[in-house]
């Protein structure tokens, strides 16, 4: 779910090196490794998002979601760009990404919704988890040209702006519903680090919302009286808006 951009770089590795093969050098199993390591400490991010939650600190908790979400955004595009599937061939990287994901796009966010008061009920969660479920074990999560099939689970991100929005627990709570139904629903979202045309300015708009996000959690008086955060909903509507026109509806395999 990475906004950043891709380069197509080589491994640090002896030429003669094969994949899986002793050959790699010590620093490119040293950047492998390290590349691991950020993508597992998202989960960690998680965590201490969930310690402040239990606290009653949503400002907090809001913090560590966010820097969960960076650490997601970047550690596909370095695991490409040191070759970390060819220098550790043993260490499923998708698969750990995908449970850090899942955590932190999910299980986390439902916490902060009922944390948060958005919903109307705690069981109203069972809908992302379960659907979210679902979504993330799809085969055909990730269509071969490059897209998200089905909304990609984006709960972090929705609860954060129904806290900032303070849009009221019923109204969330059918927002919520509405969400999960587009989990189900065939259409085709961006996968914003493998775009084949506008890369530059999503990844620029990318990073002024995550920015704008950040300082709406840090300094919440400040942001609302600039309505910070709905200047923000630019970013989302932009991605929204070229996902319908470059995606659109896609047939799920049966």
């Amino acid at each position: 779910m990475s906004a950043l951009g891709e380069p197509e770089r080589t491994a640090l590795r002896a030429p003669e090196a094969r994949p899986g093969s002793a050959a790699f050098s010590p620093a490119a199993r040293a950047a492998a490794w390290g590349v691991h390591l950020l993508t597992a400490s998202g989960a960690v991010a998680g965590v201490f998002a969930l310690f402040a939650l239990q606290e009653g600190a949503l400002h907090r908790a809001a913090v560590w979601m966010l820097v969960a979400l960076f650490i997601d955004s970047a550690d596909g595009t370095l695991a490409r760009y040191f070759q970390v599937a060819r220098v550790l061939p043993r260490i499923d990287g998708r698969r750990l990404d995908d449970i850090v994901d899942y955590f932190n796009y999910v299980l986390v966010p439902a916490v902060f919704l009922v944390s948060a008061g958005s919903l109307t009920h705690p069981a109203w969660t069972l809908l992302p988890i379960l659907a979210s479920a679902y979504g993330f074990s799809q085969t055909e999560a990730k269509t071969e040209d490059d897209f998200f099939l089905g909304w990609p689970s984006y709960w972090n991100i929705l609860a954060i702006y129904l806290w900032l929005l303070e849009i009221p627990a019923a109204f969330s709570t059918a927002i919520v519903a509405f969400f999960t139904l587009l989990v189900f629903v065939p259409l085709k979202y961006l996968y914003p680090s493998k775009m084949q045309v506008l890369k530059a300015p999503t990844a620029v708009l990318a990073l002024l919302w995550v920015a704008a996000l950040a300082f709406s959690v840090i300094a919440p008086e400040r942001a609302k009286s600039l309505h910070v955060v709905e200047v923000s909903l630019v970013f989302p509507a932009w991605y929204y808006g070229l996902s319908f026109w470059m995606g659109g509806l896609a047939r799920r395999p049966s």
